[in-house]
């Protein structure tokens, strides 16, 4: 197997050979030889809301020569946001191809323009040039679009897409999910001896998938959860409510974006909260210059990736582009590393799910990852601190997944 692992943003000194090897050059396992910014980013990554074009679509695009055909769905006229974060990943797949030694593929880059009927007119168009797997699309709600024309031809899926209930049969997001945050957040916390936990989120999709993944994390590790409370617009109430329940919990998670982590920790204060009696918990979305900056979240304690693989992608991107990346554009990298290598490695069998859904995973630009049957996947993520310059590392990523 391939990949198959043991396992914002300044350069570092990793080289472009070094930062590729971690997905193509990773070594053996035995197992394998018997493979929130983001939800930030986008103005409602779970709903599925289509983008507005902001010009006309941009024309198909065929990079590489390889015989292995891959299709890449992405929002490139979309406006905003969107077209900038689908341009950026565009340019980090072709790089991912440009580093990839000798790739044996062939992208075939659509545009979807931001809707379900692009992603779906797109898609049929990969797939009728014989593309063997496609790549994004990157919106929700375009996702089952693509999904309703490859698994009729039993072509797999590796989707862009932070909202869990798209992924399914065929259908694997390679993305941030929030599911991994609280995971790997409560399981440290509960690992320095927590066992009472408290919880402010906000009351949207977001909020929903967090409560459930904290809820069955804090019960997965014989802890228990002492407030929970979900917001609106006005925090004021939900805060005094958690604020009265601090007394007897060991730790406190505040999942949301920076600039609502923040608002969030000051209605606490207000409500007369010491939150520096409590661990204050947070997800990847905490990677923000706000929350660094805010005096109650100092010590505060986050799960994300660790920062050197992404410092060391955006240090050569910047370096062969001549601007910034968008965070999510190591997803594109990754993917197309990812099927580059099995596409070297596994014969006929390269994009089957037992391939995909390996338990050994892969290694990428954010640390290791591996998808599950279902579609979802998890991710070996770091724990960071707060501090005034930014997320320290307190625990790094795993090398391995556990059994």
């Amino acid at each position: 197997m391939v990949g198959p692992h043991n396992r914002k943003s300044q350069p570092s000194g990793a080289t472009r050979r070094t930062a590729l090897g971690l997905i193509v050059g990773a070594p053996l396992l035995s197992a394998c030889s018997s493979v929130q910014q983001s939800l930030s980013q986008f103005s409602n990554p779970f709903g599925g809301q289509d983008a507005t074009p902001s010009g006309p679509p941009q024309q198909p695009q065929a990079v590489g020569t390889g015989q292995v055909k891959v299709g890449l769905i992405l929002p490139l006229s979309a406006s905003g946001n969107a077209g900038v974060a689908a341009q950026s990943m565009k340019n980090a797949a072709e790089m991912a191809l440009a580093e990839f030694q000798n790739p044996n593929i062939q992208l075939l880059i659509k545009d979807d323009a931001g809707s379900p009927q692009g992603a779906a007119q797109g898609t049929q168009q990969a797939l009728t040039e014989g593309a063997e797997i496609i790549l994004g699309p990157l919106f929700a709600g375009s996702v089952p679009a693509t999904a309703q024309l490859t698994r009729t031809r039993g072509t797999s899926v590796i989707a862009f897409s932070t909202d869990s209930s798209v992924a399914g049969r065929g259908v694997y997001l390679l993305s941030f999910l929030p599911e991994s945050d609280v995971n790997r957040i409560v399981d440290y916390a509960a690992g320095t001896g927590k066992r009472s936990f408290a919880a402010l989120v906000p009351d949207n999709a977001y909020g929903n998938v967090v409560e459930a993944a904290f809820k069955q994390a804090v019960g997965r590790k014989n802890g228990r959860v002492v407030a929970f409370e979900k917001y609106g617009a006005d925090r004021a109430t939900a805060a005094r409510s958690v604020a009265q329940a601090l007394g007897q919990a060991d730790a406190l998670l505040l999942a949301d974006d920076g600039d609502s982590v923040v608002a969030t920790a000051d209605a606490l204060t207000a409500a007369g909260a010491n939150l520096r009696n409590t661990q204050l918990l947070g997800t990847g979305l905490w990677d923000n210059p706000r929350v660094f900056a805010s005096p109650v979240l100092q010590g505060g304690l986050y799960a994300a990736p660790d920062p050197s693989g992404f410092r060391s992608f955006a240090n050569r991107y910047r370096a062969k582009f001549g601007g910034e990346p968008v965070r999510t554009a190591t997803l594109a990298y990754d993917a197309v590393a990812l099927v580059a290598a099995l596409a070297r490695t596994q014969g006929a069998q390269r994009f089957a799910a037992e391939t995909l859904t390996n338990p050994s995973g892969f290694a990428g630009i954010d640390g290791l990852f591996r998808f599950r049957s279902d579609g979802t996947n998890e991710r070996g993520l770091a724990v960071m601190k707060v501090a005034s310059g930014g997320g320290t590392p307190v625990a790094g990523s795993p090398k391995s997944f556990g059994a």
